[in-house]
């Protein structure tokens, strides 16, 4: 009887917080962070407490127990894909973020209930990961929590705490290449052969990515059959040199740049043609299209 009288207790004044918030500050306010890898969100929302002169870590927030990770609701993260977090594999969607700080290693917790106030509620079971965490003494302060999401590499993103003089972080890993192949051939499903665009656009992210070339070659291919224009024979061209066939590639872009000067193209079309080919001669030693790799 007593815990269900402390549950309505707290949905009231959960619900009387909300309805007051337009009217007074908060002294912890709600603040958003996030980041996408390669096509994917990652995002945090929280509330920020300050330090107010008050001893942080082993007091307001004490250590072996379950912490919100913030003030107010319990902070949340967001995936809008699957994700890998600390090596963990996790679903799409939002998850409540908790803590347990220690003096030497934190646990750190992403639990299905995201929607809840502070960790009153906090049930283990609804865990979906949990991981350590070293904390590292940093030598600047961070009156007010702060989170940072940042890229730690084409597929990857730190996730970073700062308060008081301490740093927590952690990595969330992105399999940005077989996300991108699983929507591509999706989409070029959906298009057939009426989008030159789209192979285009695919063998250029192949080229980039220095991978599958001979594939990258096909979708070109289909692009220029489909609508031959500067832009897909640029990409031609930069492909065609990635495989070792300067005096073609070099060929194809003068025929680009061709075109785009006669469809008196902007300078965003026939720039980086012209800055390609020069670039190129530059390499082969002032030779045009005769010259090889060297």
């Amino acid at each position: 009887m007593k815990r269900l009288i402390f549950a309505w207790l707290l949905v009231f004044s959960t619900l009387q917080a909300e309805a007051d918030a337009g009217i007074f500050p908060k002294l912890s306010p709600r603040a958003t962070v996030s980041q996408t890898v390669g096509t994917t969100t990652v995002s945090l929302e929280y509330h920020r407490p300050q330090v107010r002169g008050r001893k942080i870590w082993g007091e307001l927030v004490p250590y072996g127990q379950v912490w919100r990770t913030g003030a107010n609701q319990a902070s949340t993260i967001s995936f809008t894909d699957a994700v890998r977090v600390n090596g963990q594999p996790v679903p799409a969607g939002t998850y409540a973020l908790f803590s347990i700080p220690g003096p030497d290693h934190w646990t750190i917790i992403l639990n299905k209930r995201w929607r809840q106030f502070g960790s009153f509620e906090y049930q283990p079971k609804e865990d979906v990961i949990r991981f350590d965490a070293k904390p590292k003494v940093v030598k600047d302060q961070t009156d007010w929590l702060t989170y940072e999401v940042y890229p730690g590499s084409r597929s990857s993103a730190y996730v970073d705490l700062y308060w008081e003089k301490l740093r927590v972080s952690f990595l969330v890993d992105v399999d940005v290449d077989a996300m991108v192949t699983v929507r591509m051939k999706r989409a070029m499903a959906k298009a057939g052969d009426t989008n030159w665009k789209l192979y285009a656009d695919a063998a250029e992210y192949f080229l980039e990515q220095e991978k599958e070339l001979a594939q990258a070659l096909t979708w070109i291919e289909k692009s220029i059959k489909i609508q031959e224009n500067p832009t897909n024979l640029l990409v031609k061209g930069r492909l065609l040199r990635a495989v070792g066939q300067l005096p073609q590639a070099t060929l194809v872009l003068e025929k680009a740049l061709k075109i785009a000067r006669g469809q008196n193209a902007h300078a965003s079309v026939t720039g980086p043609i012209q800055s390609t080919l020069e670039q190129w001669k530059k390499q082969n030693g002032g030779g045009g299209s005769g010259g090889g790799r060297k």
